[in-house]
This record gives C-alpha cells, sequence and structure tokens, in this order.
C-alpha cells in the first residue's frame, strides 16, 4: 500500500497546513466524520480500493507506527476526489474499517471523536472487548456480533493499546513490542477490574440497604429478637468505635483495638466497603438516639466560603417542604448577622476616623525636628494601645492593600513606625504590646472600586494555603504555634533527609506549646518519622529533643503523647526506627510517672529483647532496661529482672552479652543491694543453677556454665561494696585532711564506670578511706560482727570450692573461667583477705601427700579442678617472691605426689597449660620441672619429661636452647629407660616448634641415637612412641627433617616389622605406622623419596596387613597405586604439586567396607588390636 512508504512518526505538520486544509474543506481532527462519499463502487474504504495508491496522501498528527495503519486524514484526502457525492455516515465508515481488519486506523477514528466529544457506540464496544485483540483464527467476536465477514488470525501490532493509556511514543521502527502490548493489555485489565470492584461495591451497598431495612421491618414486629451482627456492620462499627478512642485521647486503647482488628484500614472510610458517607460519630448517633435521623438522601455535603456582608439572604434554596422552616430560620439570622457586620464597619471607621484625629493633634502638638527629615516621631509611650482590627491573633496584610473607607479632606495623613534605635528587646515588648498600626493616607478623592482595581495589579495570592499563611502574620505566642503546627506537616517532606535533623527543634517546640492534642500528636509522630533510617547522630538529636520535652511537659504529657509514638514503631521493619524505640524508653524512663516506668514500658523492652531479629536492637533494649532498674521502685519486679538478665546473658550476640555486664548487672545488683537481696537471693540462685548443671545426666553444658560465671564475676564489684559499706568501721571513716591515693593495681579494670567500686560508693576519697578501715579491720580486729563478710567466708567460698572439685579437669574451658573468676574475688578483696581467707581453705582440702590420691578410683582431690584453678586463680594474684615461692612449692608438691601415687597427670597438666599462656611464668615452670628433672625417684623424672611437651609449644627459642634442650639431654642418659623414652614427645616438639638449625641438629642426632643404638633395638616401647611422635610432629616438622629422617626410619621400622616374631607388637606396630603414614600421605615427598622410601614402606606395611587386616590392606593398595600414578605422572612433566595419597580410593564398595570395620578406629589401642586379629 502507499501508506507504507509513509513515515509513521511524522509529526512536522504545521498549524499552518491544517488551517490550509480547513479552508480546502479537508475537516481533520475536529469532525473526523465529515467528508464526501460516491457511490459503493468509487468507495476508498472498499477492499477495491486497497490496490490502488490515492490521489493525495496527507499525514496527520496520529498516525500507527504499522504498515498497514491508514490515518484519517488520508481517508478524508482520499474522500475529496468526489466532493459532490453525497455524505456517508459515521457509522457506515467505522462498520467498514473494522470489517476489512484498518484496525489501527479505526483506532485513531475511535480517538479523534472522542476528542470531538462524539464517541461511537460500535468503536466503543469494539475497542472495550479483550477478546477482539486475542490471536486467533476465525471471525473476532464483534464481528460475529456485528455481523461483519470473516477474517483471519489478527495480527496485533505495538499501537494497539487501551485508550486510557495510549502512548505513541513509547514504539518505534525496530525491536520486539511483546512487552508494550503486554502492558497495554495489563492496563486494560486493571481498569476494567477497577470497574468490576466498583460495581460490585454498589451492589453490596444496596443489598446492605434492603436488608437493614428489611431487619428494620422484622424490628419493628419482633423487637424482642436480634439478629447476629454482620461483617459490613462490624466493620462499619469498628471504625466509628476507633475513631470515638483517638478523638477522646484514648491513645493506648485505640492502638491495640487496631491491633486487633489488623484486616481493616481504619485511616480511610471505603475500606468498610460501602459506597455510602460515613456516618456521623458515636457521639453524634447517641445523642440522637432517640430522634430519627434524616435520609441521607435529604442531606449534602456543602463547603461554604464567604466574606463578612456577603451573605444575600436567599442563596439557600428549598429542597422540600420538609426544609421550609429551617430556610426561614436561617434567613432570620443571616439578617441579623448582616445588621450587626453593618455596626461593626461603622464602628471600625469611626475608630479610625479618632485615630486619625488623635495623630494629627500629636503632630501638631511635638513637631519632629529639622534634622530628622521625613521621620515620623514615635507614639508616646503613655498613650494607650489601640485594639487590632482583626480578631487579635493576626495582622492580615489584605487590611493595609484593601482599605475599608476612601480617604478624605478631614483625615490628615499619619504613619507610624519604630525607632531604628530602640534594641531588638524593646522592639519585640513594643510588638507585643502596640494596638492598630495606621500607614499614610494619600491626599487623594480616588473612589474605592478605582483604588481596589488599581491594587488588583499587585500580583498576591492568598487564596491558597501558603497564601493564606504568607498573608495573616502572627502577633503572639500562641498564633505562631498555631501557624507552625499548620505549616511544619507541609514543610517537612519537602526538606532533604540529610538536614531534617534541623527541624527537630522546631517541631517540638511546637508539640511543646501547641493548644491542641490532636495537632500535638501530628507534630510528634513528625517527629519520631523525621528520618527515615536515623544514624547515631540524628538519633542522639531526637532523643535529647525527647527529654527535653519530657523535663518541659511532665510526665502526665509523656506518657499520653510520647509514650504511644514508640508503641507505633516498636515493630518497624527498619532497625534504626527500632532502634530508636529501645533508646527513647530508656532516655524517658526518669521522666515516667513510676507505674507506667515498671509496667508498660518494661513490658515493652521484654518483647523487643525477646523478638527482634537485630542485635544493635537488643543491645540498645538492655542498656534501657538497666536504666528501668536504676528507676524502679516495686520490689515484685525483682523475679522479672532476674528473668530479663538470663535471657540477656544467653543472647547469640556478643555485643548484647557485653552490655549486660557492663550496663544491666550492675544497675540490677544496685537495686538488690537496696532491697538486700544480693546474698541472700541474687548470688545463691545463679549458684544453685550452676550446681545444677554440675549434676546434669547429659554432661556439662559449658555455655551456660561460662554464662552463670561471667554474671557471678561481675557481680564480685557489688559484693565487695557491700562488704565495706555494712562494716563495722563505717561510722569512723573521715574524709578530712590527707586522704592516700589508691594504688592503681588495687583492683582489676573494671568493664565499665558502673563496675567502678569508686562509683558505686561514691567517691574515690570514701573508697580510700574505707580500704584503710578495711585492711586495718581484717588484720588486727577480725571479722566479729560483720555479717556481709561472714558470709563471704562462710557460704561463698565453700560452695565455690565444692563447685569446683567436681569440674571435669580436662575442660580447659572451665578451668580458664573459675580461675579468672577466683583471681578477680581474690584482686579485689585484697591480699590480706587471700592469704587469711582463701587460701586457708584451699590448703585445708589440698593435703598434699599420698593417702589424698586414689589411683583405683580416681577420686583423689589432686586430680580434680581444684589444683589447677588453685594454682591459677588465687596462687598468682600478687606476684611478690614469697607468692612465686608459694606457686613454685605447691606444683613441685603436686607433681612429686601424683608421679610417686601412679595417678592421672591431668590436673598438672592444666596447671601448665594455663599458666603456659602468660610468657610471665615460664621461668617459674622450668624451675618446677628442672625440680623433677634431678629428682631421685624415676617417675618424678619421667613427669618432669613429659611435662616439657606442654612447655615447649609457648616458651622462646631461647628458652628452649638455654633450658629445655639441656634438661632433656641430661633426661635422655638417664639410667631408667623409661625416663629416657619418655623425653621422646617432647624432642619431636621441638623439631615441630623450632626454626634454629643447631638446636634442631642435636634433637636430631638424640632421635637418632635411639633409633641406631644397638640397646634400644628390641625396646618396643621406644619405637612405639618414636613412630606416633613421627606421625604427629612429620607433617608440620621442617621439610629437610621430615625427608632426610623421618621417612627414611619409618621405612626401616616398617621392614623390621614384617619379621616381628611376637604378634601383638606387630599389630601395635603396624597400626602406629598405618597412622603415621596416613599423616604424612598429605605432605609434599619428592620422586626420590617416594621410589626410596615412601612406597617401599607401604608395600612392608602391607605385607603385614594382609595378615592381620585385609580391610586396612585395601586402603594401603589404593594409596600405593595412586603414589605409583604420581610417580609416573611427574616422570613425563604432567603433574607437580603436593600428593594426596589418600584422598580417594579405588572403589566406593572398599571405601565403606573399611570405613564401617574401623568406625572405633580412634578409640582406644585395644580397640585397634581387636581390629587386627588374624582370622581363625
Amino acid at each position: 500500500m502507499a501508506a507504507g512508504n509513509v513515515n509513521p512518526f511524522n509529526l512536522s505538520d504545521s498549524e499552518d497546513e491544517a488551517d490550509q486544509r480547513a479552508e480546502d474543506g479537508v475537516h481533520i481532527e475536529k469532525s473526523p466524520s465529515v467528508g464526501t462519499q460516491g457511490p459503493s463502487s468509487n468507495n476508498p474504504f472498499s477492499p477495491q480500493a486497497d490496490a490502488e495508491p490515492p490521489a493525495l496522501l496527507v499525514s496527520s498528527t496520529r498516525t500507527s507506527p504499522s504498515v498497514e495503519g491508514i490515518s484519517v486524514s488520508v481517508a478524508a484526502a482520499a474522500m475529496t476526489v468526489a466532493l459532490a457525492e453525497t455524505r456517508v455516515s459515521v457509522d457506515v465508515i467505522a462498520a467498514q474499517l473494522i470489517r476489512d481488519h484498518y484496525i489501527l486506523t479505526a483506532l485513531e477514528f475511535h480517538t479523534e471523536l472522542l476528542e470531538s466529544g462524539r464517541e461511537l457506540p460500535r468503536l466503543r464496544d469494539y475497542f472495550s472487548n479483550p477478546g477482539n485483540f486475542e490471536r486467533q483464527t476465525g471471525t473476532p467476536p464483534a464481528c460475529k456480533e456485528q455481523g461483519l465477514g470473516p477474517g483471519g488470525p489478527l495480527n496485533r501490532a505495538g499501537s494497539i493499546s487501551t485508550l486510557d493509556s495510549l502512548d505513541f511514543a513509547r514504539y518505534s521502527d525496530d525491536g520486539n513490542r511483546e512487552s508494550d502490548e503486554r502492558v497495554a493489555v495489563l492496563e486494560f485489565e486493571l481498569r476494567k477490574a477497577k470497574e468490576t470492584i466498583q460495581a460490585l461495591r454498589t451492589n453490596l451497598t444496596q443489598a446492605a440497604e434492603s436488608d437493614t431495612q428489611e431487619r428494620n421491618k422484622n424490628y419493628s414486629s419482633h423487637p424482642e429478637t436480634q439478629e447476629p451482627i454482620r461483617p459490613l456492620e462490624k466493620r462499619a462499627l469498628n471504625f466509628l468505635v476507633n475513631e470515638y478512642l483517638l478523638k477522646n485521647e484514648y491513645k493506648l486503647s485505640a492502638i491495640t483495638f487496631s491491633d486487633e482488628n489488623d484486616d481493616q484500614d481504619f485511616e480511610l472510610w471505603d475500606d468498610v466497603g460501602l459506597n455510602i458517607p460515613k456516618p456521623p460519630d458515636l457521639l453524634q448517633i447517641y445523642r440522637n438516639c432517640g430522634s430519627a435521623l434524616p435520609s441521607p438522601r435529604y442531606t449534602v455535603d456543602v463547603a461554604v466560603g464567604v466574606e463578612s456582608g456577603e451573605l444575600t439572604g436567599n442563596y439557600i434554596t428549598q429542597k422540600s417542604d420538609l426544609l421550609q422552616q429551617q430556610t426561614e430560620v436561617v434567613e432570620e439570622l443571616e439578617y441579623q448577622i448582616s445588621l450587626l457586620n453593618e455596626e461593626k464597619q461603622s464602628l471600625a471607621d469611626h475608630i479610625k476616623k479618632l485615630q486619625s484625629e488623635i495623630q494629627s493633634l500629636r503632630r501638631t502638638v511635638s513637631p519632629p525636628p529639622p534634622d530628622q527629615g521625613s521621620q515620623p516621631t514615635p507614639p508616646s509611650s503613655s498613650t494607650p494601645p489601640q485594639p487590632p482590627l482583626d480578631n487579635g491573633q493576626y495582622l492580615d496584610i489584605r487590611g493595609a492593600s484593601e482599605p475599608d473607607k476612601p480617604p478624605t479632606e478631614s483625615t490628615p495623613p499619619t504613619q507610624t513606625i519604630s525607632n531604628p534605635t530602640h534594641t531588638s528587646s524593646q522592639s519585640h515588648a513594643k510588638l507585643k504590646s502596640r494596638g492598630t498600626v495606621v500607614f499614610d493616607q494619600p491626599n487623594r478623592k480616588l473612589s474605592p472600586a478605582f483604588q481596589q482595581a488599581l491594587l488588583s495589579f499587585c500580583k498576591m495570592s492568598a487564596d491558597s494555603r501558603l497564601g493564606a499563611e504568607v498573608s495573616r502574620i502572627a502577633d503572639n505566642e500562641e498564633s505562631v504555634m498555631l501557624m507552625l503546627g499548620r505549616c511544619l506537616p507541609h514543610i517537612v517532606p519537602n526538606v532533604l533527609l540529610a538536614k531534617r535533623e534541623e527541624l527537630i527543634p522546631l517541631i517540638l517546640c511546637t508539640a511543646c506549646l501547641h493548644p491542641e492534642p490532636k495537632e500535638r500528636d501530628q507534630l510528634l509522630h513528625i517527629l519520631f518519622n523525621l528520618i527515615k533510617r536515623p544514624d547515631d547522630e540524628q538519633r542522639q538529636m531526637i532523643l535529647t529533643g525527647c527529654v527535653a520535652f519530657a523535663r518541659h511537659v511532665g510526665p502526665t504529657r509523656v506518657e499520653a503523647e510520647l509514650l504511644p509514638q514508640c508503641w507505633e514503631q516498636i515493630n518497624h521493619k527498619y532497625p534504626e526506627r527500632r532502634l530508636l524505640v529501645a533508646e527513647a524508653c530508656g532516655a524517658l524512663a526518669p521522666y515516667l510517672p513510676k507505674e507506667i516506668r515498671s509496667s508498660l514500658v518494661l513490658s515493652m523492652l521484654q518483647q523487643m529483647l525477646a523478638e527482634d531479629k537485630a542485635d544493635m536492637v537488643r543491645e540498645a533494649v538492655v542498656k534501657s532496661l538497666a536504666i528501668i532498674m536504676g528507676y524502679i521502685d516495686d520490689p515484685d519486679k525483682y523475679s522479672q529482672g532476674f528473668e530479663l538478665m538470663l535471657l540477656s546473658l544467653g543472647d547469640p550476640s556478643e555485643r548484647v552479652v557485653s552490655a549486660i555486664h557492663q550496663v544491666f548487672i550492675p544497675a540490677f545488683a544496685a537495686w538488690t543491694t537496696e532491697l538486700g537481696n544480693l546474698q541472700t537471693t541474687l548470688i545463691p540462685s545463679l549458684l544453685a543453677r550452676i550446681e545444677k548443671l554440675l549434676k546434669g545426666e547429659h554432661g556439662l553444658d559449658e555455655h551456660k556454665l561460662h554464662m552463670f560465671l561471667s554474671a557471678l564475676q561481675s557481680l564480685i564489684p557489688p559484693l565487695f561494696s557491700v562488704v565495706i559499706q555494712n562494716a563495722p568501721f563505717t561510722h569512723r571513716v573521715n574524709l578530712q585532711g590527707d586522704i592516700p591515693p589508691i594504688e592503681v593495681t588495687r583492683f582489676p579494670r573494671p568493664a565499665s564506670p558502673l563496675q567502678d567500686i569508686a562509683t558505686i560508693v561514691g567517691s574515690r576519697e570514701t573508697l580510700s578511706a574505707l580500704l584503710i578501715l578495711y585492711d586495718y579491720q581484717l588484720e588486727h580486729e577480725g571479722t566479729t560482727g560483720w555479717d556481709s563478710l561472714l558470709w563471704v567466708v562462710n557460704q561463698l567460698l565453700p560452695q565455690l570450692i565444692d563447685i569446683v572439685g567436681r569440674i571435669n579437669v580436662a575442660s580447659t574451658t572451665c578451668v580458664h573461667e573459675f580461675s579468672r573468676f577466683f583471681w578477680r574475688l581474690c584482686r579485689t578483696f585484697g591480699k590480706i583477705f587471700t592469704n587469711t581467707k582463701v587460701k586457708p581453705q584451699f590448703q585445708e582440702i589440698l593435703r598434699l601427700s599420698e593417702e589424698n590420691v586414689d589411683a583405683l578410683t580416681g577420686n583423689g582431690i589432686l586430680t580434680k579442678a581444684t589444683v589447677p584453678i588453685y594454682a591459677t586463680g588465687v596462687l598468682t594474684c600478687y606476684n611478690q617472691d614469697e607468692d612465686r615461692k608459694l606457686l613454685v612449692g605447691f606444683l613441685e608438691d603436686v607433681m612429686t605426689t601424683l608421679s610417686l601415687s601412679h595417678a592421672p597427670l591431668d590436673s598438672l597438666k592444666a596447671s601448665f597449660v594455663e599458666l603456659g599462656a602468660n610468657p610471665v611464668y615460664h621461668e617459674l615452670l622450668l624451675t618446677v620441672l628442672w625440680y623433677g628433672v634431678v629428682h631421685t625417684s624415676a617417675l618424678v623424672r619421667c613427669t618432669a619429661a613429659r611435662m616439657f611437651e606442654l612447655l615447649v609449644k609457648g616458651v622462646n627459642e631461647t628458652l628452649v636452647a638455654q633450658r629445655v634442650v639441656p634438661a632433656l639431654i641430661t633426661l635422655s642418659s638417664d639410667p631408667e629407660i623409661s625416663v629416657r623414652i619418655s623425653t621422646i614427645p617432647a624432642f619431636g616438639t621441638i623439631m615441630e616448634t623450632v626454626t634454629q638449625k643447631e638446636l634442631l641438629e642435636r634433637v636430631k642426632m638424640q632421635l637418632a641415637s635411639f633409633l641406631e643404638d644397638p640397646q634400644y633395638q628390641d625396646q618396643h616401647s621406644l619405637h612405639m612412641e618414636i613412630i606416633r611422635t613421627f606421625g604427629r610432629v612429620g607433617p608440620n616438622a621442617e621439610p629437610r627433617f621430615r625427608d632426610e629422617f623421618v621417612l627414611p626410619h619409618l621405612h626401616k621400622l616398617a621392614l623390621g616389622n614384617n619379621v616381628q616374631a611376637t604378634e601383638s607388637k606387630r599389630i601395635d606396630i603396624a597400626t602406629q605406622l598405618f597412622e603415621a603414614y596416613s599423616a604424612l600421605s598429605c605432605c609434599f615427598i619428592s620422586e626420590e623419596l617416594m621410589v626410596n622410601h615412601f612406597l617401599p614402606g607401604l608395600r612392608c606395611l602391607r605385607t603385614d596387613m594382609e595378615q592381620l587386616s585385609p580391610e586396612h590392606e585395601v586402603i594401603l593398595s589404593s594409596m600405593i597405586k595412586e603414589g605409583e600414578i604420581k610417580v609416573e605422572n611427574r616422570g613425563i612433566g604432567q603433574a607437580e604439586g603436593s600428593v594426596s595419597i589418600a584422598a580417594s580410593l579405588v572403589g566406593e564398595d572398599a571405601k565403606t567396607k573399611f570405613l564401617s570395620k574401623m568406625g572405633q578406629l580412634t578409640t582406644s589401642g585395644a580397640m585397634l588390636a581387636n581390629v587386627f586379629q588374624r582370622k581363625k
């Protein structure tokens, strides 16, 4: 078609061209149906006309991107060929376009008809039916209904769009338009859905009205029967009840009511589901319940805005006979109002005339000095202020530009302005006390109408909201507050988020002083929603403002106005907003009523602590709870506070746990101290929970033990404060004179200022004076009558020592926790208390003799955790010479006693591990071990040799070279073979941790003497210890030591084990070799070592396993095969790097079979021996 060559986006037609076409008789866009039409054979829209190009192409401002689209302008141009023909109806043209599938042209035709206000039903029905635009074969539904001929499948183009979303700018000549088509269809479906919803709401309203009338009839005939409430009735009543609660300041009840009906939006009446106006509130319904309410059909919503004197008296038209009486009353009242307005106007004119005369007389009596020029004289202070012209609240600038009375010759021009030499304070006072402002009037005879028309050319806008605010200026504080209350809700959304905190003072000041509760509530709501996600600084500003607000308004308004804002945002989706609520609860706690503080606020924080998922929110909740604990005075809330402490201690977040120790526990302990529950309830409750953990049947929960013990540790400073503040010497405290300062190291470093004992007792001077008397009392006068200290000595310490004796000594975590607890306890209570009260109780239990060690049952106290906790928690508190000597002597005695009694060494090892973590005690521990090296008993020397293994890892290489290696060399030449064997693990640890070559060579020579000396050839236990040590230290040892020493000697030991005659020894060696080779298989092994030592050693071990354990033989075969493959790949340069032999097995079946057999491989040597028993 010719139309296919037209640019579909040619929108360059000018207005002149359109006008020219209109003159030629071609009506474009304005009346698209006007044109001439010849006989049907010459109809340009007939199918025969498609093949002929039109005689004239006219571009249109409404074109289509489709090549088949023929614009209405083109059609109009084609119809001008036969100007003399008769007119064709618009409906015929539309039918022809639809019949011939000129859909785009029909759409533009329909659009232009709509714009001209001549909608065609045929086109409206066609384009409103989405079925006409589905891709299908056959005749479209619309065509079938209208009798139009059959058509092929409709190829939808990008320009087919609903009228609501028609946008030609989003299409282009190229590209896929499927997404745009989908948008158009969705928009159409959305519009239809909205229409359907509106229709359903209308039907629902009609059904509800008819149902209400029917029930009213039934109720009038049977008033004793009452049907159950219906859903629509319930939603309407819920809306009215919520509205009543809010209007009458029952905000918390309204919030609760809204939460219980979360399926309803109380902000929108339309959410009820009825297309009827909102009924009057509950109060109005109650007042009118005795009289029939007017029917809704007789009521209308009227908005009236008039000026004084503009009421005409007949502006209300009579609607019905029922309103006739009311109309007459209104007319009478309006007539009276007009009379009063006229009287008011005359009085105002008279006042203005008198003011002008007064000004004229004043100027006559006191003329201005000549040097001031035209500057007028300010009015005398003795003149009484004149009343304002308006209502006393605003100075309306419109009154200055709209004079009420034309000037006359008898009214001289006057002017009243303030003296520029006055100060700002004087100006402010004058502003408050001044009356009417009078301006100079021109000596002209202009008519008021002319003057009004002249001033109308000044561009002023007082009709809009902002214009109305600008046109009137407040002249007192209350007016300012009212103005700010109206303007701030419109200002806040237009301020940048980063600068909104600048509005906080303005919002708070207005909220404090505004007289309307509803406006104050709105302003506080704006304050808490001022910033979407406030940062730390912004939250601090808001909290500072909230505290200032609370100080200003008092507890009642804080409860009624601020707390509901916090409650509304307790479940906000942004954690920063919930954090603001948590911090606000703590900041406002001192300014709330005590009943609210200990009930509502405490419950809010408890809910947030249990439910909030953000760590920083729960941390702030804990700190706010601590503030609540500092102000609470209800003893019944103690149990709730204790549960909150336990809940917070179990929190998975470290920052929450840190906050509980730094803030909450000190505040809670201070309250319990006032209640007298610290020693009688709080500490005993925690000890009882620790004892319950130790008696558990499912093992000790170390996390809970740490939780309770850390709480006890945080209670040590409050406990000591109770002891010194309830001592017999408190009445002798004298703060006069020079008080010596407290030593810096006297107390452990507090975790927070709240745990500083000086803060708890009041000041450092008070604490210093109390400490002097405390030490003197302990040293000279004793503890008689000192109940608080006697409780610590006679109840707390014995219970703690008993708990310590039941702890598993192998648990390094528990040992460390209790050691830190006793260390802090002893350092807090002082050296005299430790030496006279703590140490004697431990020494009474730890009587160092062989009788106290039961080697058979292991129940001796020296094998328990009491030993390491006493050594590391009590004896290390003070570091003077006598204290160190006492610690050395205790460890020596424990080592001797355990060795001679053949008891387990776990308690001694735990002591060495805990002390060895601190380099300060390395020299001391080496002194203890040297005592064991030179001991006369071989058992003690063996113990000393094994203790070196634990100490080597933390000691620096200088001490290893100077103190450790010489001691081990001495023991390695001991007459007793067991002592020599005991040194092997320590030598292996040195090879693993030390880097000095000379030191490594000495150790290597000593180990080589063990392996190559003929006297050790038959020492089965020595070989077992060496292989075990090689497997442990080989992967981490220096590579040269591993390649040149470990692997060759393992090969020799594996080769020698093949000829071992004793089966039990052969099994033991094979087991240790298998574990050693498995550990070394993850290391890098060179090709030479792989061929000469590693693979031959594995083959020797496989020979043993073929006879002892076929399951192990499968694994060894796969390890050998993989090692051979690696060697081959290295030979041709295809693989380099680490060899991981045990990474994969040949078959999953063999792997599964072996693992099922070796499930307990690492349990014990006895079980391993059973695995390798020869099958008979």
